[in-house]
């Protein structure tokens, strides 16, 4: 079995052009599938979606549909063309094959499906869109150290009674505005522009397998709560999932209702970011791809047999040519066509390397140059792949990882009583101090590399976890979860207080409150990109449940009445959300600016402090101060003297941008488990930057794995990729110090494959204009000024 599957691997052919699936008109439709080891493939046009006759074995939906016998070309590709408009039909793909075995899938490039994806749809893309979506803007992200993360479920997000929502579970309960509880205080989409945050995270929202679409129904005021589940089981890679449309018998109207959320989104601010699982499949023999090409997709041991570093039963095999070409027009399409503004891989340590690579240069240079990418650098398993895209394996690649050295450093283990910084925990302040920098002297080349958190869907999230590290559970009443059906665990989590310690007339008082406030406070304040659960900021409880995967609504959804119960911790939230988006010295872009820029003053007895100098990163603050206290006790902390006098502006009663109250000296009290952030004076920076943009012309137009080797920039040395094309160019932006007199580069492709010039080259850039055009071509070719578009030749 395994010398058969390499070598069939080895002879496989491979099809370049980006028409797989179907092409649809009104005037005709082309339907294109790869199964190279096929005898034979067949399209199977249906007039239903299948569910209509049998849901519960999909194998046996057979209305006599209309078979059409397919044409192989080139490429190991079938292909049929029908005429006239097919919309409303529903299709399927027939492949025989040479041991007699004949399979009936669906398309593995469909974008709509019937309900629980038993067939592919034809549907009109175009009449999926919503009014004005062709003018529907991202908001813009000038730089990935910019952006603030809230990781959320779309149903989590509606489905408790508190909401007020009429879509609850639902892609629309994002398009609805103006909610408020009874207290006045905005609830769902409101809230999240009111809070500040940049973009959001939804947790799996492809069709994913473990939820029947069909029993999981809106009823106006509530929702049936049958099946749960995060999502991370892929069944159909290019399509919404099902049970988060008020319909999920109409296959266009869950993407009209995604497209609807992605819309609204975008009105209040906020960028979108889709969780993918590029990893794995829920199912391999009735999966998306195994049906129609035998033994290719997944990845395997040296004996043949499936490798599990996903941990449920099965790998992809991204280093295949197909595999990878599958992953990335599915996230091209994603992208273009649901105007995403970035992606979250899920167990990327199980992706090559080659293939993130290829993903983060061809989707910015081809889709959209802002694409925040990231996900994380582990596996769930052993797994055969050499190539991993583990903890390092980003440096300079233009995408970042999870920095789960500083998450353990901050609170100590995930799911038990372990400790850290903020839990009581001392000797973790070197760690704490190279999570702040970015991790720049640990496994990145740059602060945005770096994906700082706290607290994600996974495992304890943070208040049960400060709760449970304190010995709090059993006093809060936390249920066993294992093995209890819906009602029950409705009824124990119905028992339970979570907040029994609280005291309403001091809340910000609480030391369960204070530690998490900490927690966060410092990944609000650190270099990198910070990353937040959903609810942290109204202290949202999970009860004790570490892996609330399919725990339903009971313990999953978050509880808006908390808002106002809880008012001083979101205020203290948007607070130090605010102070960081006003603040660029909270958002340095570069390994040399924060070497330049940020000093540590103490490291020891449960204090980090540490100073942004001198207009760091062109804020209008001159020197900040940063104190964490994580000690029970009010410490005295010795603050630089770079100045006489501070203004403080976060304390452990509340965050923000204007100031608490004035500091004379040198000496200042911070008050247990809180943090503290000082100014000394105001004043007009110098400019931060200017920017270097190269123009790269290559005779053979093939830009794929270009990129450049800069020094001397005084923000960020390395690797600078080209983002994005214009006029036939691949065009790039460099930053550099306003007083920059020269830097240089190398034009490489990949990692020193191949350099095109023999030298290093320089660019004088010593003008005093904050921007600067180079056009680099081949050295044979006549040196031309193009002066329309101010560029200049460097050679």
């Amino acid at each position: 079995m395994s010398k058969n599957y390499i070598n069939a691997d080895l002879m496989m052919e491979v099809y370049e052009g980006k028409d797989l699936g179907l092409t649809y008109s009104t005037e005709y439709s082309v339907f294109k599938v790869w199964a190279p080891t096929a005898l034979a493939v067949s399209l199977v046009l249906y007039e239903t979606g299948g569910h209509q006759l049998n849901t519960e074995s999909p194998k046996s939906v057979m209305d006599n549909g209309r078979i059409v016998y397919m044409q192989r070309s080139n490429g190991g590709v079938w292909q049929t063309k029908l005429s006239g408009d097919l919309k409303g039909k529903y299709y399927m793909y027939r492949a025989v094959f040479a041991d007699g075995n004949v399979t009936e899938a669906v398309d593995p490039y469909a974008t709509a499906v019937s309900a629980n994806g038993l067939r592919s749809a034809i549907v009109n893309l175009q009449d999926t869109n919503p009014e004005h979506w062709d003018q529907d803007v991202a908001p813009p992200l000038q730089h990935p150290a910019d952006a603030v993360i809230y990781e959320l479920h779309v149903r989590d997000f509606s489905s408790h009674e508190s909401s007020g929502m009429h879509y609850k579970g639902k892609f629309k309960a994002f398009t609805e505005f103006g909610l408020k509880d009874s207290a006045g205080n905005t609830v769902g989409i409101d809230h999240l522009a009111e809070l500040g945050i940049t973009h959001v995270h939804l947790m799996p929202v492809f069709d994913f397998q473990t939820v029947d679409e069909l029993k999981v129904v809106n009823r106006g005021s509530s929702i049936t709560n049958v099946d749960y589940n995060w999502g991370y089981d892929p069944q159909h890679y290019n399509v919404p999932e099902g049970s988060y449309s008020t319909d999920p018998a109409n296959p266009g109207l869950r993407i009209r209702e995604f497209k609807e959320m992605v819309q609204a989104l975008h009105s209040r601010g906020i960028a979108v970011i889709m969780d993918v699982v590029y990893n794995h499949t829920y199912a391999v023999e009735n999966g998306p791809f195994e049906p129609l090409v035998p033994d290719y997709f997944y990845r395997r041991d040296f004996t043949g047999r499936l490798s599990n570093g996903s941990g449920v039963g099965n790998e992809l095999a991204t280093e295949r040519p197909m595999v990878r070409k599958f992953i990335k027009d599915s996230l091209s399409y994603w992208a273009s066509e649901y105007h995403m503004d970035g992606f979250r891989f899920d167990l990327m340590g199980l992706m090559d390397s080659v293939t993130m690579r290829e993903i983060t240069e061809e989707l910015r240079l081809e889709v959209n140059p802002n694409l925040l990418l990231y996900g994380e650098p582990w596996t769930g398993g052993d797994s055969p792949l050499a190539t991993k895209t583990l903890k390092g394996v980003q440096r300079g690649k233009g995408y970042a990882v999870f920095n789960d050295n500083f998450r353990s450093a901050i609170k100590g283990d995930s799911d038990g009583f372990g400790r850290g910084f903020v839990t009581g925990e001392y000797g973790k302040e070197g760690a704490i101090a190279a999570g702040i920098k970015g991790a720049i002297h640990e496994f990145t080349d740059s602060p945005v590399e770096s994906v700082n958190y706290v607290t994600a869907h996974d495992n304890l999230n943070l208040w049960d976890k400060m709760l449970i590290v304190q010995g709090g559970s059993q006093e809060a009443d936390f249920p066993v979860i294992a093995n209890m059906d819906n009602e029950d665990l409705e009824e124990a989590v119905a028992l339970a207080n979570p907040y029994v310690n609280v005291d309403q007339e001091n809340i910000l008082g609480n030391e369960t409150i204070r530690r998490s406030l900490l927690a966060n406070g410092m990944i609000l304040t650190s270099q990198g990109i910070p990353f937040l659960h959903a609810g942290d900021e109204l202290l949202r409880s999970k009860f004790g449940d570490h892996n609330s995967y399919r725990s339903g609504d009971a313990v999953n959804s978050i509880r808006w009445n908390m808002k106002s119960a809880f008012k001083p911790v979101f205020q203290y939230y948007k607070g130090l959300i605010e102070l960081r988006r006003t603040h660029p010295a909270f958002r340095l872009h570069g390994r040399q600016e924060i070497e330049r820029s940020l000093e540590f003053l103490r490291c020891d007895g449960g204090i980090v402090s540490y100073l942004l100098r001198s207009h760091a990163g062109g804020d209008l603050w001159n020197n900040i101060t940063v104190v964490f206290n994580a000690n029970n006790d009010r410490m005295s902390v010795s603050l630089p003297e770079v100045a006489d006098s501070w203004n403080v502006v976060v304390d452990h009663t509340r965050a923000g941008i204007e100031a608490i109250r004035r500091i004379e000296g040198n000496e200042v009290e911070v008050e247990g488990l809180s943090m503290m952030v000082l100014y000394d004076e105001c004043g007009e920076p110098a400019p931060r930057s200017k920017i270097i943009e190269i123009h790269y012309e290559r005779p053979d137009q093939n830009y794929q794995g270009w990129n450049l080797w800069v020094w001397d920039t005084g923000i960020q040395d390395g690797q600078c990729d080209f983002r994005y094309m214009e006029n036939g160019r691949a065009v790039a932006r460099i930053e550099v110090l306003p007083d920059t007199q020269t830097i240089g580069y190398i034009l490489r492709l990949n990692d020193w494959e191949e350099k095109d010039g023999d030298g290093d080259r320089f660019i004088d850039c010593s003008t005093n204009g904050e921007l600067t055009k180079v056009l680099v071509r081949d050295r044979d070719q006549e040196i031309d000024e193009i002066s329309e578009d101010h560029l200049r030749l460097s050679s």
